[in-house]
């Protein structure tokens, strides 16, 4: 039989991953000698893990998370009281589907703004969408949105993310501007029922509400708080 033609029309209907399949089964003696059904089985796997693994890639790319981190390599020996039981909750991703926030906060070189990447990882790998971004950036995109008239749009933008990561939050004061963003941001999120933010900062909680954000929204103050000791 020839599979050229096959594997041909396959590729030209942009089922690429039953194609590849197909041609590595007529390679495997143990694959011809299946019944018709389960190799057809193997090739709809063989697609789906293919479609998945670009979407995969196409969230991580989307993300921008800034380090090369996954749930798997945080270190719960190290001495930075992260409890073995609640990272385990978080890792399931539970968190994302009840729309709670995370609030990490603790000393410099913690490994906070590792564990909110891992987490962001996790999520992307979970089938959410994730953005990471570093709060001065965030706030500087919005204020040239905003001179460019783009502002409504860089808010849809961020509202349609699973999961928005904001690192280094509040490590000065926000100013009246960036207070009324952040409320633009959360408000946006909560009234289109998309699961909730992560934040990494160097303050405590109790330091950073009185000092960054006196008068936070209703619906970030449900959130799980990690404080992390160096």
């Amino acid at each position: 039989m020839l599979i050229h033609p096959t594997t041909e029309n396959l590729r030209n209907l942009k089922l690429f991953g039953m194609a590849r399949a197909m041609e590595a089964q007529m390679h495997q003696a143990e694959a011809l000698d299946l019944p018709f059904e389960d190799r057809v089985g193997l090739l709809v796997d063989a697609e789906l893990a293919l479609r998945e693994n670009l979407r995969l890639k196409s969230r991580l790319k989307t993300a921008k998370i800034r380090l090369d981190a996954c749930v798997e390599d945080v270190n719960l020996r190290a001495p930075r009281s992260l409890d073995k039981t609640l990272w385990s909750s978080l890792c399931s991703c539970q968190w994302l589907m009840l729309h709670q926030n995370i609030l990490i906060s603790g000393p410099t070189g913690v490994g906070k703004s590792y564990i909110a990447c891992a987490l962001a990882q996790k999520a992307c790998r979970e089938g959410h969408s994730s953005l990471y971004q570093r709060s001065s950036r965030l706030f500087h995109d919005l204020a040239v949105a905003k001179a460019t008239g783009r502002y409504n749009k860089l808010l849809s933008l961020i509202s349609k993310k699973a999961l928005l990561v904001i690192d280094d939050f509040a490590l000065e004061t926000l100013n009246d501007e960036q207070r009324r963003d952040l409320l633009e941001i959360t408000d946006d999120r909560y009234e289109k029922k998309v699961r909730q933010s992560s934040s990494a900062s160097s303050l405590s909680r109790t330091g950073m509400t009185r000092l960054a954000i006196p008068q936070l929204p209703m619906q970030f103050s449900t959130a799980w708080y990690i404080t992390l000791i160096d």
